[in-house]
This record gives structure tokens, C-alpha cells and sequence, in this order.
């Protein structure tokens, strides 16, 4: 599903150019379940978003299912992303003005859906995530677990084939974030692949596969082994 290869990516501003990612080299297959760990600045958001076709890489190659990520127009890059990937964030990114089933539906809008079958859709997946007797309330009117559910639903209502996850619990408790984490372990049951950067243990702890990043690097890979994360030697360093 994602193939990365001698990968580089730098910032560069009139006083300093930081080289982020040095050469990493990564294979997600189909169905994976994957959380991406490290220190903060080791390059796991700048990783996030080169596999979201948010922000392109100087050197190496990224094939998304098969097909050449680079160079890639601002259309193209929007068809791959609309077709390909659902995207959940820290802060939820949801609009104010909007309630719960508008929210979910947006990505169908953009697709010419008409309104009442998008509706339809965007219900199915609300009362998926256990909120249909909240669709019509406002983001300001949800719980921080509610609201994440709401952007869950929204990252799937257009059938994905990979969710990427950007501290998805980072703005929750202890508790809510074991609920969000239930809803992302089934939807990788039912076969979407699954990427989720994080800092929390316990996060990275349910997925199937750790990857550490450290200096733009990996620096090792976890695969969990009868419910047991077993180290694995890094190619990277």
C-alpha cells in the first residue's frame, strides 16, 4: 500500500535549512495497523504529511497503492487524497457553524452528492460511532470524545483506503481516549489501514506495529507477537 525509498525532506528559511527526514526508508502494507512514535522534531508529522499528500519531499520515491507520489499538481494531489485517504487530527477540525451530520457529509458536498443522499450516508456513519441522536447538535454542544467520533465518521464517509491519524487523542482523557482508540482498532478490523502519530503509550501500545522515529530516521520497529510488541532491527541507522 505505501512504499517509501531513500526518502529527504528539508525546511529551509533565509536564516537556517533543517533536514527533517535523512533517507528513511518505510513498507505499509494493506490492512496494517500502525502507530508513529519519536521525540518531538524527529520528524514524524513532517512523515504524516508527506503520506497525506499534504507536502511534497525533495529526494527518493513514495508509491501510494501502486501509483508515483511527486510533482504532483494541486488537483491531482487533491483527486489521490479525496479517493484514497481519510484524515483525523488532534483539534478534531471541525466547523463550528455546522452540527454533527453537516460536519460528517462535507466530503460528499465536494464530490456533487446531492444533498439528501449524503445525508442518508453521513447518518449511516454517525449512528456507526454511536451519535445518531446527536446529529443535529453543534461541534460546541459534543464532548471531546463526541467530537473526535464526529471527525472519524467524516474521514470515512468517502471509503478510504488509509486513515491518518495525527494525535488523535492528544486533546482527550484517559477514558475517552480508550473509546476513540476501540472505534479505530474496529475500522482496522474491517480492513483500513491505519497510521496514527503519537505520544502516548498507551496508543501506540494497541497498534500492531511501532515505528520510532528519531533525527529524521528509524531509529527501531515494534511488531506485536501474541499481544507482545517484539523489537525488530532498524534499517535506517
Amino acid at each position: 500500500m505505501i512504499h517509501i525509498r531513500q526518502l529527504h525532506k528539508s525546511y529551509h528559511t533565509e536564516a537556517l535549512s533543517l533536514h527533517v527526514l535523512k533517507g528513511l526508508n518505510l513498507d505499509i502494507e494493506a490492512g496494517e495497523y500502525v502507530s508513529v512514535t519519536g521525540a518531538s522534531g524527529s520528524g514524524k508529522s513532517t512523515l504524516l504529511n508527506i503520506l497525506g499528500i499534504l507536502d511534497s519531499y525533495d529526494q527518493g520515491e513514495y508509491h501510494l497503492n501502486g501509483s508515483l507520489i511527486k510533482n504532483l499538481s494541486e488537483r491531482e494531489a487533491a483527486v489521490y487524497r479525496n479517493e484514497m485517504i481519510g484524515f483525523v487530527f488532534q483539534s478534531f477540525n471541525l466547523i463550528n457553524f455546522k452540527n454533527a451530520l453537516e460536519n460528517v457529509a462535507l466530503p460528499l458536498y465536494y464530490k456533487k452528492v446531492s444533498r439528501k443522499k449524503r445525508n442518508i450516508i453521513a447518518m449511516e456513519h454517525l449512528d456507526k460511532m454511536g451519535l445518531k441522536d446527536w446529529a443535529k447538535h453543534l461541534p460546541n454542544e459534543l464532548s471531546g470524545g463526541q467530537k473526535q467520533r464526529v471527525a472519524i465518521a467524516r474521514a470515512m464517509i468517502s471509503n478510504p483506503k488509509v486513515i491518518l491519524a495525527d494525535e488523535p487523542t492528544g486533546a482527550l482523557d484517559s477514558t475517552t481516549t480508550l473509546e476513540v482508540m476501540d472505534v479505530l482498532t474496529n475500522l482496522n478490523r474491517e480492513g483500513i489501514t491505519t497510521i496514527i502519530v503519537t505520544h502516548e503509550q498507551s496508543v501506540s501500545d494497541a497498534t500492531n506495529r511501532i515505528i520510532h522515529l528519531k533525527d529524521g530516521m528509524i531509529e527501531y520497529e515494534t511488531r506485536k507477537n501474541n499481544g507482545v510488541h517484539d523489537m525488530i532491527q532498524s534499517v535506517n541507522f
